[in-house]
């Protein structure tokens, strides 16, 4: 059975790239076709920069073909 999850629930969750075990952060907003509804890709706030007192680099655009499972606490991506 598939389970469901709503976008609230998603962006609670850490994304970790299985490559290099890098903590990317949780998703902050989604990249969706219309008008087929399918999620083209995640979105993860860019890092702080200087101890996080100067604004966030580019956020993080990750394909949705490189998420390879979703988990009850984390999503695992795979970014070379």
């Amino acid at each position: 059975m598939e389970r469901q999850m709503t976008y609230s629930e998603l962006k609670k969750l850490e994304v970790i790239n299985v490559v290099d075990g890098a903590r990317l952060g949780c998703v902050c907003d989604l990249e969706i076709e219309i008008p087929s509804g399918r999620i083209l890709s995640l979105i993860v706030p860019g890092e702080t920069r200087f101890f996080g007192w100067f604004k966030r680099g580019d956020p993080v655009v990750i394909p949705f073909c490189r998420v390879k499972k979703f988990g009850e606490d984390v999503i695992l991506v795979e970014l070379c």
